[in-house]
């Protein structure tokens, strides 16, 4: 059966990972973005080309409004939202919590909190309507251990891992269930900028002696949202090379 699937910030790095996966198993996958439109127009030309069903959402997640236009013009494109990815999120710069001003922390939890409680409030009413749905929802490993120096964000992302947890026991008695992909270092145009010796020492310190990449979160969170996943809900996997063991 294929889907129509919402990936938040999916015009790069891990979220175009899993919309182009999902793409490719043959589901309707809305692209969402926020400012870069080039990103997310290349990725949908990629899309369309090799005859996937694709569309462009842009909008910004912080804004209730917004996010309530962005799932209409999903659900007029391609129907009911079958899964939903809140992948969208934001890192800080790396920084002692005493240097982290007031207007960062706000940011940080905005995005990667409560900007994926809004898209969910969006499409949530319709999954326990029509009894059933997937939403995955995108941490990180910091948010399961915490990370010194990334207090805000993990913060932000452990919050992502409560509101899963939470929200599966709420809505699964409605046939909707939620889970949540825990990624470790992963490959992307963000993490590119880094040194290589600073990216051979976090391969070192990963028991599989790698770093991810996208087409390794993006097939945790197909599994998760597929059929083979039914009976799973309220659970955090985590795609870090066993950095969290």
């Amino acid at each position: 059966m294929k889907h129509t699937v919402l990936v938040t910030g999916s015009s790069r790095g891990i979220g175009a990972g899993i919309a182009r996966r999902f793409a490719l198993e043959g589901h309707r996958v809305a692209i969402h973005y926020r400012e870069r439109e080039d990103a997310a127009r290349a990725l949908y030309n990629e899309l369309a080309a090799a005859g996937c069903s694709v569309m462009l959402a842009q909008g910004d997640i912080t804004d209730e409004a917004q996010v309530k236009g962005i799932v209409a013009r999903v659900r007029e494109t391609f129907g009911f939202v079958d899964v939903l990815v809140n992948n969208a999120g934001i890192a800080l710069p790396t920084q002692l919590v005493t240097d982290t001003s007031l207007a960062d922390w706000n940011r940080a939890l905005e995005t990667n909190a409560t900007g994926m409680f809004l898209v969910t409030n969006a499409v949530l009413p319709e999954m326990i309507s029509r009894k059933r749905g997937a939403i995955v929802n995108i941490s990180s490993m910091w948010g399961v251990t915490g990370g010194s120096c990334e207090v805000a964000y993990s913060a932000s992302k452990a919050a992502v891992i409560g509101y899963t947890r939470a929200l599966a026991k709420e809505v699964a008695p409605s046939g909707v269930r939620v889970n949540c992909v825990a990624p470790g270092f992963v490959l992307t145009d963000m993490t590119a900028c880094f040194p290589q010796d600073v990216i051979a020492g976090i391969c070192e310190e990963t028991p599989l002696l790698r770093a991810g990449t996208p087409a390794d979160i993006a097939a945790a969170v197909l599994f998760l949202a597929s059929e083979d996943a039914s009976f799973i809900t309220g659970q955090v996997l985590s795609v870090d090379g066993g950095r969290c063991v």
